[in-house]
């Protein structure tokens, strides 16, 4: 299981609808709304997991 890095829910990789590339990650995201923040400041979502 991967974790959102935007609201930390566990979401499934293999049936993970939502998903964005970043600095050579893949992320994956529990909806929309979750991605569409990541996307909008990836730096704020990934500062932590580095």
């Amino acid at each position: 299981m991967e974790i959102d890095p935007v609201c930390k829910m566990e979401v499934d990789p293999a049936t993970a609808q939502w998903k964005s590339e970043y600095k050579g990650r893949t992320y994956y995201f529990c909806s929309l709304g979750c991605k569409v923040s990541f996307e909008n400041d990836p730096e704020k979502y990934t500062q932590a997991a580095s």
